[in-house]
């Protein structure tokens, strides 16, 4: 699956080919190169993969878009109530990601179900108040199954699918993606691993530094 691949290719050059020197984290997804005029001169410059714009249902029954997170870093996951395999893993790690940066503003979580037919609102609350989620700040989405389904593919390189020869129905990838203010793609972490959520952790605070954001 190309998400599948795409992703941990991304995810070798971010954690073994970088240089822990570098300032910036790299910008990983696909890329293009635009030709563009600058002071009457043609140079060509490069456009990266985003996310685009969504609307969903969290578990507070509150509609969330992609303008909830203008100029915020955000981590992304996708995941399912009932799933008994790697998403209590996941949360249990990412739970700590939420306190650690639970009282900073310009920090979000935005967990995505795949199980469109049972995880509507009124379970997801459920799940968020077992963990110990009070706020808005992580928020767990429920959408269409298109909606779901194609931009964990297509735009987060995670596969998330329906496969009736899987015990739960459901299968997806445990990544957590780190998304900078402009919607790009800058980081990719096995949310079941502690080393690599506790690097995520490092590479969001970089991330902050340097877009200039601050806990004001």
């Amino acid at each position: 699956m190309k998400s599948l691949y795409l992703l941990a290719f991304a995810l070798c050059i971010f954690q073994s080919c970088t240089n822990p020197a570098d300032t910036k984290l790299p910008i990983l997804g696909e890329r293009a190169p635009v030709e563009k005029t600058v002071d009457g001169k043609t140079v060509i410059d490069t456009v990266y993969q985003t996310i685009p714009a969504f609307s969903y249902l969290n578990q507070d029954s509150v509609l969330v878009t992609e303008k909830d997170f203008e100029s915020k870093i955000y981590i992304a996951d996708f995941f399912f109530t009932s799933c008994n395999t790697i998403c209590p893993i996941m949360h249990r790690n990412m739970l700590t990601v939420y306190n650690k940066f639970k009282d900073n503003p310009n920090v979000k979580i935005l967990s995505h179900s795949i199980d469109i037919k049972h995880d509507l609102p009124s379970r997801l609350k459920a799940y968020a108040t077992k963990l110990g989620v009070e706020s808005s700040k992580w928020a767990f989405v429920h959408g269409t199954r298109d909606s779901i389904y194609n931009i964990a593919a297509k735009n987060y390189l995670v596969a998330a699918y329906e496969d009736k020869a899987d015990p739960q129905g459901l299968v997806h990838q445990g990544w957590f993606v780190l998304v900078d203010t402009k919607k790009q793609l800058r980081g990719a972490y096995d949310g079941t691993k502690e080393d690599q959520v506790k690097q995520m952790m490092l590479d969001m605070e970089k991330l902050l530094a340097e877009e200039k954001l601050d806990e004001k």
